[in-house]
């Protein structure tokens, strides 16, 4: 991934064909420089709408304490800087929706990824490797610029005016970032639902205007909110529901299976020929009172 160089007879660092070498220093306190290798990012033609073509510059061989504003600091001296991007590795297409977010979508190492671990823990590591960059300046007389640089003086990372946290240091000022405000988060949620609640009412509204209303083709899209509303069961359909029910759990039953059952079986048998000769005791002497009652 990284492109190539080589110390030439002069001393200067030689890079790859395609690639500008530009130096760079961490501060005024080092002597050896670090090398960014640019060059003009190409792709084909609207395959890439973030990166727009001559006016993005690809950079191999970030340091891992090079951050964003950094890049757009340096650079900002050819051009003024539109935006910058960096990465792990070179991105092919279009680049992913950055999270909207700070408190939610963290990016986990693989080495961490821990179930037992406590989220804010993650934030506190960035990528231990060197980096690509994509910067993207306003104007393309920005890429032209860093590609014939000349100067052999590094360009400096950290300095009085913009100092650039390492170290313990930033680890602390990493943890400090990482402890959830629970005002800033609720107030974010907040938010967040609002703007949620207003996108489903602008969809139902939508969706009631739409509705019986047929659309080019002729079709009328046809919703549960269209067809007529139920009546309410009364006592009885609820009993007879009920009843069903119970009939339905009776077959799945296995009956008369152990001991107890058949016991019960037989209970219930002779409870209800007991009631019925009660019924029909009653039924026969209220014939006799009629004088309805023929046995013969």
């Amino acid at each position: 991934m990284a492109a190539a160089a080589r110390h030439g007879g002069t001393g200067r660092m030689v890079a790859s064909v395609g690639y500008t070498a530009i130096p760079v220093k961490f501060s005024e306190k080092h002597h050896s420089p670090h090398y960014l290798y640019v060059k003009e990012h190409k792709v084909r033609e609207d395959k890439d709408h973030n990166r727009p073509q001559n006016r993005t510059l690809f950079v191999l061989n970030v340091p891992p304490y090079c951050t964003e504003e950094c890049l757009s600091r340096l650079f900002s001296g050819f051009c003024s800087v539109q935006s910058v991007e960096m990465c792990e590795k070179p991105i092919l297409g279009e680049k992913t929706e950055p999270s909207k977010t700070k408190f939610f979508g963290a990016k986990i190492p693989s080495h961490m990824q821990m179930e037992t671990a406590p989220i804010h823990n993650y934030m506190l590591f960035d990528s231990q490797g060197f980096q690509v960059a994509y910067v993207v300046f306003k104007s393309p007389a920005g890429v032209q610029a860093a590609k014939s640089l000349s100067t052999e003086e590094p360009l400096l990372i950290s300095s009085n005016r913009h100092p650039v946290q390492t170290g313990i240091q930033k680890w602390i000022a990493k943890y400090a970032a990482s402890i959830v405000d629970p005002t800033e988060l609720k107030t974010e949620v907040d938010g967040f639902m609002q703007t949620y609640d207003q996108k489903i009412a602008k969809e139902e509204a939508k969706a009631e205007k739409e509705d019986g209303v047929p659309d080019e083709e002729g079709w009328v899209k046809v919703t549960r909110k269209g067809r007529r509303p139920g009546l309410p069961r009364t006592e009885a359909a609820n009993l007879r529901a009920l009843e069903r029910e119970k009939r339905k759990r009776a077959r799945k039953e296995l009956l008369n299976f152990y001991a107890w059952q058949h016991r019960e079986t037989k209970r219930e048998h002779i409870a209800q020929l007991r009631k019925k000769f009660e019924e029909d005791k009653q039924k026969i002497a209220l014939m006799r009172a009629q004088r309805k009652f023929r046995p013969y």
